[in-house]
């Protein structure tokens, strides 16, 4: 059972309207800095929310090679 998420972690990620509207916003896979642009939030709070989010099983990352060689987290 340890696939399942946590369901209080996934309750206590929804309860926050910042988080709701990340979630909202990802409609298609986003950086974290995208996410800060669209959302017009803090971008130590949006690293913070995107953390939770994806603890909770919310949402999924996935690690992009840029052409420069370094990486950036899609989520």
């Amino acid at each position: 059972m340890g696939d399942e998420p946590d369901v209080e972690a996934v309750l206590d990620a929804l309860d926050d309207a910042a988080a709701r509207e990340i979630l909202q916003t990802l409609s298609e896979p986003m950086t974290a800095g995208e996410v800060t642009a669209a959302c017009d939030l803090p971008r130590s709070t949006v690293y913070r929310k995107l953390r939770r989010l994806s603890n909770a099983s919310l949402l999924d990352t996935e690690l992009k090679l840029r052409p420069d060689g370094h990486h950036t987290t899609l989520y």
